[in-house]
């Protein structure tokens, strides 16, 4: 009986001592995912922040690493598998596929293009034809000039009579003060930020100047490699990150706070205001968050193809998938 009591005791005390668990933690169970921004942390971007600190990613077995790149390039280090999962555009998302970088959309953030040419309502810019003898300030890629060469001949508009200047990434309202005359925002931002500014803007829908425009920006997005070789991991990524969305289109209050949370140096007022904005853009008439359409991609390959953007079509139904997202509810 003593034998039996001490063995007992033994077995029992073998069990409790540390580093002796049969069952470790969840957490060092969890499998590593990192996630590249495609800018500094903001509204289009909530729902990943959600998802990881409400804890969706860590209930479907996922530790979630958020990376601002340096540099930019999220899409070359995702296709170099340097990264999971990033954060891009349909219009880059394009020209990737059309040079041959294997990488594929999962989802679009939002639903809308909700971007367009903003300008002081001072300027007298109210259509694209407006554009003749101003200053316009961009960030340099052939896709704004193709883009607006496009809308001014549309608007019967000598493009010659636009001046073009490169701001790279300089403050809009610092820019519209000295340099330019317009340049080329996202309204649940910037557009946002003018309101509270108190400063009037003009504002150029690029959907509604021409439908062909309203493509999908931002997008998620990742390696062939990555959904031919671990689709589930993919699925239950997409699974929490759908949970995410989800929430900041039903709660943008607590939504924004979580950002704040997490990038504390955001101006407050505007990501509660933007985040309201977004909570009704992110799925807007779509059947589920994240949902693609191949007419959407069809039509700005061959808008970017029109133009001179693309030497040669590009097979758009191998550039996005909507299979990694859930099921409608």
């Amino acid at each position: 009986m003593k034998t039996k009591i001490l063995a007992l005791f033994l077995i029992t005390a073998f069990l409790v001592l540390p580093g002796c668990d049969n069952n470790p933690p969840q957490e060092a169970q969890l499998q590593k995912v990192t996630v590249l921004l495609d800018w500094f942390p903001n509204t289009n971007h909530t729902g990943l922040y959600v998802a990881r600190e409400q804890g969706f990613y860590q209930a479907e077995g996922l530790d979630v690493e958020i990376i601002q790149p340096p540099e930019g390039g999220q899409v070359q280090l995702v296709a170099a598998g340097q990264g999971d999962f990033a954060v891009s555009s349909q219009e880059e998302m394009t020209t990737a596929r059309s040079q041959g970088i294997p990488v594929v959309a999962i989802a679009a953030i939002i639903q809308h293009n909700t971007s367009g040419f903003a300008a002081p309502v001072d300027r007298n810019i109210n259509t694209p034809a407006d554009f003749e003898g101003s200053t316009y300030g961009g960030w340099g890629s052939p896709a704004e000039e193709a883009v607006l060469k496009s809308l001014m001949t549309k608007y019967q508009a000598d493009f010659s009579k636009l001046k073009i200047l490169n701001i790279g990434s300089a403050d809009f309202f610092t820019s519209i003060q000295k340099d330019i005359d317009f340049s080329w925002i996202f309204w649940g931002w910037t557009g946002i930020e003018a309101e509270l500014k108190n400063i009037p803007l003009s504002f150029i829908s690029l959907r509604e100047v021409d439908s062909r425009l309203d493509y999908y920006t931002p997008v998620l997005v990742s390696n062939e490699n990555l959904l031919k070789s671990n689709p589930e991991l993919v699925k239950r990524f997409m699974q929490a990150t759908t949970r995410g969305y989800q929430f900041a289109m039903q709660n943008p209050d607590q939504a924004a706070e979580i950002l704040l949370g997490a990038v504390p140096e955001l101006d407050r007022e505007l990501v509660i205001k933007s985040q309201h904005y977004l909570a009704l853009q992110y799925q807007g008439d779509a059947p589920r968050w994240g949902e693609m359409k191949v007419e959407v991609w069809q039509d700005y390959a061959d808008f970017m193809f029109e133009n001179g953007l693309l030497t040669e079509q590009v097979d758009t139904s191998r550039a996005f998938s909507n299979e990694f997202l859930p099921a409608v509810q």
